[in-house]
């Protein structure tokens, strides 16, 4: 069983990210008194938390499979992206709880000018960063990667948001500004927060794989069928980057063994050249033989439960 291969050098970067980023965050709220500035840097402390746990989950989804984790490792990836989603959740919360005191209880801004020149810079390095995870995720079909650049995404729209507010507070005056627009971009954080724990959820759960994968799968075994052969019972599911399908192949009765099995491969080569890391199981049953159509099995996938219908999968 291959284990994961996905690069851990983008979450290295994604660390060290955090840390230059929460150094300048944390002075810029220092010199100007933002609310806004204060919960960018506490974003930016969720950064460094959420990022050394990506690396660690993929330094562990890393380790091939043994006895114990027959399937590989690969599944913590979405453990990791679920706690990541709940530690961006948190920190929208408290962004914004944080924001609704202070517009309270409002405190005067000063350095403005300077704050939002070290606040840009420190987002223009997320943002580089941001590139990299989300470029580096999706070639390699990382959950954690991905969430690891949408994380920090996040935390650059959220550092626009502020230094556009800083922007209209020294256009108009109005410090106000400055809290209503930290509430607006905590919301906005949640909702991002929200959307990986219900992907990490998805995948914890062995959600079934996208419909057109599943689509072009049915077409795949379906060419490789020979008269009279059948499948059915198509189960799919994705653990990190890492895709299983196992399905039964219908054939008659008479085939011998070998045949049997060599059409089999057929299919299961097929499969893993169409969709590259697809892994197969195949099992071989007799066509004509009534036990070989478990009609609750099939009723519960929404297939047909009739052997004299040529099922598609």
């Amino acid at each position: 069983m291959p284990p994961s291969t996905h690069p851990r050098w983008p979450v290295a970067l994604s660390v060290g990210a955090a840390l230059v980023t929460v150094g300048m965050k944390g002075t810029a709220y220092g010199v100007t008194g933002s609310v806004g500035l204060l919960s960018d840097a506490l974003e930016s402390l969720v950064n460094l938390a959420a990022a050394a746990t990506a690396y660690v989950a993929l330094w562990y989804a890393s380790r091939p499979a043994d006895r114990t984790h027959a399937f590989g490792h690969s599944k913590i990836e979405y453990f990791s992206s679920g706690l990541e989603g709940v530690l961006i959740i948190l920190a929208g919360l408290g962004t914004a709880a944080y924001a609704v005191r202070r517009l309270f209880h409002p405190e005067p801004l000063t350095n403005l000018e300077l704050g939002t020149v070290i606040a840009l810079a420190a987002s223009a390095v997320n943002l580089v960063v941001a590139r990299v995870l989300l470029h580096h995720g999706r070639k390699h079909h990382s959950i954690v990667l991905e969430a690891d650049g949408k994380h920090l995404m996040a935390d650059v729209w959220t550092s626009v948001g502020v230094v556009g507010g800083l922007g209209l507070v020294l256009l108009t005056g109005l410090t106000w500004l400055d809290p209503v627009l930290a509430v607006a971009v905590g919301l906005n954080i949640v909702w991002t927060g929200g959307e990986l724990v219900a992907r990490s959820f998805n995948g914890l759960m062995d959600h079934a794989l996208p419909a057109a994968e599943r689509d072009r799968i049915r077409e795949v075994i379906a060419g490789l069928l020979p008269p009279g052969a059948a499948f059915h019972m198509l189960r799919t599911r994705r653990a990190g980057a890492r895709r299983f399908a196992e399905f039964h192949l219908l054939v008659d009765g008479d085939l011998t063994v070998r045949a049997a099995h060599h059409l089999a491969h057929e299919v299961s080569a097929a499969l893993a050249a169409a969709l590259p890391g697809l892994e197969v199981t195949v099992h071989v049953e007799p066509v004509d033989e009534k036990d070989s159509w478990e009609g609750e099995e099939l009723e519960r996938l929404g297939e047909p439960a009739d052997p004299g219908r040529e099922t598609g999968g």
